[in-house]
């Protein structure tokens, strides 16, 4: 069976293929094999810039021109010559590096060079920094836009709707009143707190050899500061550098941005299962789509399918991310291969976080706020002024009023009547039961409104 969106594997590569589109030149197979040669390329030339490495010398203009198009117009049909090399090497790394030889043999400048394409290099010394680079370009090109987008969007709603009061809900439960904005401020604080760590959390590399001891380096070069070379190397990539390490890079900073990132996507769930909530009781309504079909039998749903969507999908997302922030910095001894074929599955891990902010987007972008319903429903539950009634008293030193509150309200139908009867028996001073008898459930925001409108 042909490979096509219809018989994908992966609903990533099949029925939202169109939504994920900007990972796949960095995630897919062609992208990894692109960024390699980049690597590599850029290493070739930094051998080339070290004075004391006087077996090869820095590289004109015409031939760094022509290294970096290499890369830069590598196709589709040289990532299947890379393939073909691959069925002999059964290494997909040296079939990269087999493939930039060829090329390289037609450059008279660089025919006598080839043996320094890859030099005292272990996989891992370009693998490492290959992966740094996938995900800094995911995160900062891909990840980080829809984030900032959906921080943007949930704040221009606790801005708009920063003066809407509604009936708040603990345990599921009749509680204090809130306002919408305020509820979405809070969500808005939360993510901003983890992008920042998103945003800035270290991708490193190192370029120090088999098992980290620039032992080839040194055998070869030993009057080469490989130290301070390599360092130079794996920052002028844009990457953080570390010396330290084994074969492998330990991937610790890996982990660490997995983790960032799967705690950003538990509080969109916590916001998408809470919108799911607020549709549920009315407090949210769904613009209508005449085309769409919200059941298959009954006419008049509109399901709150975007937030469903990017529920499941968000859990998918941090299902592997877990994964890989626990598996990644293990390796046994100075390496094994348990490792290479988690990493090739990051993209699957970014390309499910996209496509939940997406759906997340979609659906926010479709929602209003039922002002009347919210008023309406606050206006039959004067219980919830029983904290503010209870606090005052307890001001003015009025004896178990939090007891007295309790007998009047609970497991009661509470009404105004009621409320106002027993502020007027009670022993608060005049001008406080007046102030008290002002009150309505709809007032009793404190400072909703001000926080809102902060955020």
């Amino acid at each position: 069976m042909q490979l096509t969106k219809l018989t994908a594997l992966s609903p990533l590569d099949g029925r939202y293929a169109d939504k994920i589109e900007e990972l796949r030149p960095i995630f897919s197979e062609y992208g990894l094999m692109r960024t390699r040669l980049f690597v590599e390329i850029h290493w070739l030339k930094a051998l080339a810039m070290e004075p004391t490495i006087q077996e090869i010398t820095k590289f004109s203009s015409a031939t760094e021109q022509f290294l970096d198009a290499i890369w830069q117009n590598f196709s589709e049909q040289d990532a299947l010559q890379v393939k073909e090399i691959e069925k002999t090497t059964r290494h997909d790394l040296k079939a990269v590096e087999y493939f930039l030889k060829e090329k390289c043999s037609n450059l008279p400048e660089l025919a006598n060079t080839k043996e320094f394409i890859h030099f005292a290099c272990t996989s891992d010394d370009t693998n490492n920094l290959v992966y740094g680079l996938m995900l800094k370009a995911a995160r900062e090109d891909c990840l980080l836009p829809q984030i900032t987008n959906s921080i943007e969007i949930l704040r221009k709603l606790a801005h708009e709707y920063a003066a809407q009061p509604m009936l708040a809900r603990t345990h599921g439960q009749p509680a204090s009143p809130t306002t919408i904005g305020k509820e979405f401020a809070n969500f808005v604080a939360r993510l901003q707190q983890i992008a920042q760590k998103v945003s800035q959390t270290a991708i490193i590399g190192k370029c120090n050899g088999a098992v980290g001891n620039f032992s080839a380096h040194m055998i070869a070069y030993p009057e080469v500061n490989w130290r301070e070379l390599t360092h130079q190397f794996v920052t002028s990539l844009g990457l953080q550098y570390t010396e330290y390490s084994t074969q492998i890079e330990p991937h610790d900073n890996i982990a660490e941005l997995c983790n960032n990132l799967a705690q950003f996507n538990t509080v969109l769930i916590d916001l998408a299962r809470d919108i799911w909530g607020y549709v549920s009781l009315g407090y949210l309504q769904q613009k209508a789509n005449n085309l769409e079909v919200g059941s298959s039998v009954m006419p008049h749903k509109i399901n709150p399918i975007d937030f469903e969507n990017a529920e499941g999908n968000l859990g998918i997302a941090n299902a592997l991310l877990r994964h890989f922030s626990e598996k990644l910095p293990i390796s046994r001894w100075q390496r094994d291969l348990s490792d290479s074929t988690v990493l090739r599955n990051l993209g699957a891990a970014f390309g499910y976080s996209l496509l939940a902010y997406k759906m997340l987007l979609q659906g926010l972008e479709k929602i209003t706020v039922a002002n009347e319903f919210l008023d309406k429903e606050l206006m039959q539950h004067w219980e919830v002024l029983a904290e503010a009634i209870q606090t005052v008293m307890r001001r003015y030193g009025i004896e178990k009023p939090y007891e007295q509150l309790k007998a009047l309200t609970r497991g009661k139908n509470v009404t105004k009547d009621l409320l106002h009867t027993f502020i007027k028996d009670s022993q608060l001073p005049d001008e406080v039961k007046e102030k008290l008898l002002q009150l309505s459930p709809v007032d009793y925001l404190g400072l909703a409104k001000e926080l809102a409108e902060k955020i």
